[in-house]
């Protein structure tokens, strides 16, 4: 009986590719989900790659505002080159499979992703905060060195923290190989153990926490933008201008996470299978696809750049 516990454990030890069960269903419509998928990642790296070839290319944009939301545009390109090409390669194969290793990088850069997008969207948030709340003292506060440890910050710290999440879900023994997903979460791979870990437990919770904080940081944050706004009628236009799209892309990119969050909590009993998957992608598609199009339209200054650059070309 010993033996056979033993020979079991090195089985459950040798699994080394996940089945993607997400798929089941698509055959049918294969040739149609390829040719939009293609269009969507085609439209994220046309509207991302816009906003920061002109940030990039004028003098004039580079403010702190504006970095940031540079910034916010190559991390939708990072985040979305961790999951279309291969989203694109599954949807042509008739096997829907990857490695373990490619598993945990998928879920590496697509979580690590999501926390550098929360950043940044915490930073512009602190930016617009100070621009309005404390004039004076805007210039002092949002100097290059401290932007450049900002931004430090907004790429290094979810790196940080989703590796050793990557980590520790790496050192776990898996007893499964089907993911009910059509790409990899480190969630996924955990609900696999044999046996429960610690850190797999305790190092998501504490990642959470940090994230549920940048979320109050910004609630904290407009809280007083508001204030200022009902003070001052020159606020409340500058509010209009620069914090109405970086409301509207806060609450894509919550609402998304929620609408993914409501998935895998409930996706197996109460959803159906195409709405969930569609549920478990949505920040995928909406948030890499609206970011650069609203900065684009409402601010000013980067429409008339990317207006000025197509007029020329004629």
């Amino acid at each position: 009986m010993q033996e056979r516990t033993l020979n079991m454990m090195d089985n459950v030890s040798v699994i080394s590719m996940f089945t993607l069960t997400g798929f089941n269903g698509t055959a049918n419509h294969r040739v149609t989900l390829f040719a939009l998928t293609l269009l969507c990642y085609g439209v994220i790296w046309l509207a991302n790659m816009t906003i920061i070839v002109t940030i990039c290319m004028d003098k004039s944009l580079h403010e702190p505002m504006y970095i940031f939301l540079c910034n916010l545009c190559i991390n939708g390109l990072y985040g979305t080159t961790g999951f279309y090409p291969k989203l694109l390669s599954d949807l042509l194969s008739s096997t829907h499979v990857i490695s373990y290793s490619g598993c945990l990088l998928q879920g590496f850069v697509v979580h690590s992703s999501v926390c550098a997008d929360v950043t940044l969207l915490a930073l512009m948030a602190f930016d617009r905060y100070v621009a309005l709340c404390q004039p004076l003292t805007y210039n002092s506060v949002m100097t290059k060195g401290r932007i450049c440890v900002f931004l430090s910050i907004a790429w290094l710290v979810p790196i940080y923290l989703i590796l050793q999440s990557t980590i520790a879900t790496s050192l776990a023994r898996v007893c499964g190989s089907h993911i009910p997903r059509i790409y990899c979460i480190n969630y996924f791979v955990n609900r696999l153990a044999c046996t429960a870990s610690l850190a797999s437990a305790v190092l998501p919770a504490f990642n959470y926490t940090i994230y549920v904080l940048h979320f109050f940081s910004i609630v904290w944050s407009y809280i007083h933008l508001i204030k200022e706004c009902i003070i001052s009628s020159e606020n409340r236009s500058k509010f209009m201008q620069t914090c109405l799209p970086h409301l509207f892309c806060l609450t894509i990119l919550f609402v998304s996470m929620f609408f993914d969050l409501l998935y895998i909590r409930f996706g197996n009993n109460r959803i159906s299978h195409h709405v969930g998957n569609f549920m478990s992608i949505e920040f995928l598609i909406i948030p890499p696809i609206f970011n650069p199009l609203i900065y684009g339209l409402k601010l000013t200054q980067i429409r008339k750049k990317i207006t000025q650059f197509f007029i020329r070309k004629k």
